[in-house]
């Protein structure tokens, strides 16, 4: 009997997992195409952001944690390809999510681009975040032209930005 006891005890288990993994994976990015979720977020200094100020720029979201691994070693990339392209009608926003404060401020420091805090880690449903770190590139009109989940180099950045860069671009 004990060992009928142990595997309805597996058996509930597994379904469990299971039912958590499906729910988990019906979290679906928004498809390409599709206009950006909503992101308004405090900066590290305070104050609010909101990522439709940035329409008529190419922008890159990308979503990141102060402990995942990946996410630091793609950081230092992430910042030299954003000083190449600032300015030509180029933004990115980096979305410190699940870390300490004193950790974003610290990461930051290295980081040219602006950072927002999502203490709460309320803009991951949105976006249909499933693991850090993910980037999302948004054209001009503010519609989801590219997503990275996982680490993104930053030439698969620049093949997915570049054909969205306009030929000039208005001072801003």
């Amino acid at each position: 009997m004990t060992n009928w006891l142990k595997l309805a005890v597996l058996v509930v288990a597994a379904v469990v997992v299971t039912q958590l993994l499906v729910r988990r994976s019906d979290r679906i990015l928004p498809p390409q195409g599709a206009a950006a979720p909503q992101l308004v977020l405090p900066d590290l200094e305070g104050r609010a952001r909101d990522l439709s100020s940035l329409k008529g720029k190419v922008v890159a979201v990308n979503f990141w944690a102060t402990w995942c691994p990946p996410c630091r070693r793609e950081l230092p990339g992430l910042a030299a390809f954003y000083r190449s392209h600032q300015g030509r009608c180029f933004e990115m926003l980096g979305v410190a999510e699940e870390s300490g404060r004193a950790d974003v401020l610290a990461a930051a420091r290295s980081i040219p681009y602006p950072i927002l805090f999502d203490a709460d880690a309320g803009a991951l449903e949105p976006w249909g975040i499933q693991g850090y770190p993910a980037t999302f590139v948004l054209d001009p009109e503010g519609h989801v032209r590219q997503v990275f989940r996982g680490e993104v180099e930053p030439a698969q950045l620049a093949e997915a930005v570049a054909p969205l860069l306009p030929g000039t671009c208005p001072r801003s």
